[in-house]
């Protein structure tokens, strides 16, 4: 119930309410109203927002509270580790430290947008713009769900295209080098060239490949299952073979039949060490690629492996993960399209493929139209 009072020349309404959460009687009261009709209007709208559990909710809640609590009830353990690791990195690398220490509340549209307008000032790509934001929305649908919030500050945002974009150099093997870095890679040992073959063949992502299980390759079909992926980083056992970075990401790849015919050699390879081992073989984890002892490769013995034969080759040094580059760029000189790459790669949508070797792309189209010209022009002149 609501009480009016004069206070000099204007007025100023109290509700009283009981809190259900803590069952006790609180005060709500404003002042600085022209007339005793205006505090009665105003105090309307809050007792109806009382009543619907707005009011009760508007104690000062700050972002990182709600952010951090977001994470923690909401998201860990509902969404795959890679998704939550996202909106974790996102939180605490962009959210956070731009928004610092206002209160949830006090997040509005304008400001928000500001805040996606930076992040393409600082040269972030539309895609990764549009993850950053697809967090925050996300977290804030739910603040408005949770009556944190009347409404989500995020909805109508625009997300803006990266200003002057600047295009990263792809890094790949070259083609004419794959040879002398495989047979650099075999004479300093077998176990990694096996790996780094693989990789180049299939495109598969390094932790796809160090997940890979021998129930997940068909030698007689020549196919192998992209089911899991392995965390490097995981703390235990338990957490050690991961979810595929996306649901796209889960996907069959067909062999070549060399490929399938030096896997069924490696097999047999490792059968000895099994054989020879015994109870000290890891079976239980039944990698195709692992120590001789059946136990998982590390990232970094990966890593060092990979630098390691570069140098030895009298190559240029390369991130691991250019062997996937190395793989579809081989697809694209074969004449493969972008959708069958997109699929064979497991990347989300095409438009990321197309955007990642849109270059490539575009040199062999201008080498394609070259061949052309000089077949059409025995006809056209």
């Amino acid at each position: 119930m609501a009480s009016f009072r004069k206070r000099g020349k204007s007025w100023e309404y109290r509700i009283s309410y009981k809190d259900p959460f803590d069952q006790e009687y609180k005060i709500k009261s404003k002042g600085g109203f022209r007339s005793k009709k205006e505090a009665q209007a105003a105090a309307s709208l809050v007792e109806v927002e009382i009543e619907e559990g707005f009011e009760i909710n508007r104690q000062p809640l700050s972002l990182s509270s709600f952010l951090r609590s977001w994470l923690l009830e909401y998201k860990k353990g509902t969404v795959r580790k890679n998704t939550y690791i996202l909106h974790e990195r996102n939180v605490e690398k962009h959210l956070l430290p731009h928004f610092k220490n206002l209160n949830l509340q006090d997040i509005k549209p304008f400001m928000y947008q500001k805040f996606l307008n930076q992040l393409a000032d600082q040269n972030y790509s539309k895609r990764t713009i549009e993850i950053i934001h697809g967090t925050m929305f996300n977290a804030m649908q739910k603040a408005v769900v949770l009556q944190k919030l009347k409404s989500n500050p995020c909805i109508g945002a625009t997300i803006p295209k990266q200003r002057e974009p600047q295009r990263k150099e792809l890094k790949y093997l070259s083609p004419e080098n794959i040879t002398l870095f495989l047979k650099t890679a075999y004479e300093d040992n077998y176990i990694y060239y096996m790996f780094f073959k693989v990789l180049i063949e299939t495109g598969m992502r390094k932790g796809e490949a160090a997940a890979l299980q021998w129930s997940d390759v068909d030698l007689n079909e020549g196919k192998i299952s992209i089911t899991r992926s392995l965390d490097f980083q995981a703390n235990d056992e338990e957490e050690l073979f991961g979810d595929t970075k996306t649901f796209s990401s889960s996907r069959t790849i067909i062999m070549g039949p060399s490929l399938c015919s030096e896997l069924k050699d490696h097999l047999k390879w490792q059968n000895k060490n099994k054989l020879m081992l015994n109870d000290l073989y890891r079976h239980d984890y039944n990698l195709v690629f692992c120590r001789n002892n059946g136990d998982f490769l590390p990232k970094s013995t990966l890593f060092n492996a990979f630098s390691r034969t570069l140098k030895k080759a009298g190559l240029p040094q390369l991130p691991i993960h250019s062997l996937r580059h190395t793989h579809a760029v081989m697809l694209l000189e074969s004449g493969a399209s972008m959708k069958y790459i997109q699929e064979r790669l497991g990347h989300g949508s095409m438009a990321v493929t197309a955007d990642v070797y849109s270059h490539i792309s575009d040199r062999l189209n201008k080498e394609t139209i070259k061949e052309f010209e000089k077949y059409a022009n025995r006809f056209l002149k």
